[in-house]
């Protein structure tokens, strides 16, 4: 009985201390990492104008430093959606923590960009918005995602004013 008390107590140990190195892979958490591309992540006018709204997944190379290397469109609904999103993963660079013994690691790391619903001129909005949709043309990867390589963030969400 011991014996196995004595087990389990260091494989409990064991445990923690793999928690301990499998920590949040920003510097400040999720929801600091959630703030840094809400603020970052800048909307250009070409997406205003068209009321453009979609997802881009991006995959994405971080090295031991937290340089941001290699990135990669996994899926857009539109190329103008991921202009924004890599131009806030660029940004962050020199934040990303990888877990211990590694010199690389990848993140994929989805984006969702939509706009607010507007009080008045909805109708007008709603046209603008179905010809971005009948226009737009999705980017989709044709090799698979590593998922056993890689580490899944959360979406990233940001929602923009129409002027």
């Amino acid at each position: 009985m011991k014996k196995l008390l004595v087990i389990l107590f260091v494989l409990s140990s064991v445990y923690a201390h793999a928690q301990k190195e499998l920590a949040f892979p920003f510097q400040g958490g999720a929801p600091i990492m959630t703030r840094f591309f809400k603020d970052s992540l800048v909307v250009g006018q070409d997406i205003i104008a068209k009321k453009a709204s979609g997802t881009a997944v991006l995959k994405f190379t971080a090295d031991v430093n937290g340089v941001v290397q290699k990135i990669v469109i996994y899926y857009a609904d539109d190329y103008l959606i991921t202009l924004p999103a890599i131009d806030a993963l660029k940004k962050s660079t020199k934040k990303w923590i990888i877990p211990d013994k590694e010199k690389f690691h990848d993140f994929i790391i989805p984006f969702s960009i939509s706009y607010n619903a507007p009080a008045t001129g909805v109708a007008e909005v709603q046209k603008a918005a179905y010809e971005f949709y009948k226009r737009r043309k999705p980017i989709v990867a044709r090799d698979q995602i590593p998922l056993n390589d890689a580490t899944l963030l959360p979406t990233v969400s940001v929602s923009y004013n129409l002027k």
